[in-house]
């Protein structure tokens, strides 16, 4: 018997891609998913899973392992100098999901992976998205894989999700807007033996920047910081050992000048970029996936206007949270001096306040806005 000839292509198999790939596949929607990579990274930008994610893969039996093996966040503690200045606790769950749990991306993915395997659909590694074009009725896309064979491939639908130098984006011929920061930002997952409560983030104000810091698992924290030497700043609270993993990025504030073209959409970080502030970013693109995989149902079962409603619903969505956290993470950052005193001496008297706290619960948890899948539908 012939295989059933996918509906549906995905480019990118991140979380975004995973997540609408499951969706997609609970649904019985044919999809095919390809990425570039030989295989999935070990490494992981995002480190926690918000409210908003729970619940939408609450369903799928992900949000269940996800709890069971990350850690329920209890909230952040902020520091300026040696003091502790404020504090906010995350609410109790209460039934509901989690507010945050801790988790690193990289067993995020492979949790979106295993379930979407038990729905019979494998990744496809080392295919890269050459080109495409799209009518009426198909999209046609060239694909690369590893052995060098072009294949072409025919579909009604087509998902980039294949992050922030996204080949689909490009293809669409759609622009990329926004800005970058001009330091350069830097991250460790490095043991710490230290008096920080790890049951809560902490960051840390400093007269040339800031220090974020989360433990991730044991007594491994991921450390974000835009300081000349944030490492001889948290020796005062402990003892520093091994280091896991080390990068150095520049964080960039942007948004696709559409979120789908056609029977082409975007998702994830193709769709959206933002400074990891607020661990918005893969969780923002699992939302996406799930948005998508309610439009695309429909557009395949013949109201080819969701695809259209899908790129106004999310465009929307990732020009506000990239707005949001963006004004954020120009406050938090201190520079340039005047900033730093409005950051220092603002922050943690407003932050006592309910209704600022409320906003700051609503942005971590992902529930800064309504989840839409239909225009005027919540």
């Amino acid at each position: 018997m012939e295989p059933t000839q996918p509906s549906v292509l995905i480019v990118g198999a991140g979380p975004t891609g995973l997540a609408a790939a499951l969706f997609l596949a609970r649904r019985g929607v044919a999809v095919r998913i390809v990425d570039v990579l030989p295989q999935a990274s070990m490494y992981s930008r995002a480190l926690a899973v918000n409210r908003r994610t729970l619940e939408v893969l609450h369903d799928t039996g992900v949000s269940d392992r996800i709890v069971a093996e990350g850690w329920a966040v209890q909230g952040a503690c902020l520091r300026a100098g040696d003091r502790e200045v404020l504090v906010m606790n995350l609410p109790d769950a209460h039934g509901a999901p989690q507010a945050m749990t801790a988790l690193p991306q990289a067993r995020t993915e492979a949790l979106l992976a295993e379930a979407l395997l038990a729905q019979g659909v494998p990744v496809e590694r080392g295919v890269s998205l050459q080109t495409l074009t799209q009518d009426a009725s198909h999209v046609t896309a060239t694909l690369r894989h590893a052995d060098g064979e072009i294949e072409q491939a025919q579909v009604s639908l087509l998902f980039g999700a294949d992050g922030a130098r996204s080949a689909t984006r490009e293809a669409l011929g759609l622009t990329f807007g926004g800005r970058h920061l001009p330091e350069p930002w830097s991250l460790w997952d490095i043991d710490m033996y230290t008096s920080l409560d790890p049951w809560h983030a902490h960051v840390l104000f400093l007269s040339d920047g800031f220090i974020f810091t989360l433990r991730l698992k044991g007594d491994t924290w991921r450390v974000i910081a835009n300081t000349a030497d944030p490492l001889a700043t948290l020796r005062r609270y402990g003892t520093l050992g091994s280091v896991a993993w080390q990068s150095q990025f520049h964080i960039g504030h942007r948004v696709a000048s559409q979120a789908a073209l056609g029977r082409v959409a975007l998702g994830g970080d193709a769709a959206h970029i933002h400074s990891p502030i607020g661990a918005r970013g893969m969780n923002l693109g699992i939302e996406d996936a799930y948005v998508y995989a309610d439009c695309a149902a429909d557009a395949l079962a013949g109201d080819l206007s969701r695809l259209h409603d899908y790129g106004v619903l999310r465009h929307a969505v990732h020009k506000a949270v990239v707005r949001r956290i963006g004004a954020i993470t120009r406050l938090v950052r201190g520079r340039p001096p005047w900033l730093r005193w409005l950051r220092d001496e603002v922050v943690p008297l407003a932050g006592h306040m309910a209704s600022v706290q409320q906003l700051m619960l609503r942005t971590v948890g992902g529930l800064d806005h309504p989840l839409k899948t239909h225009p005027g539908r919540s």
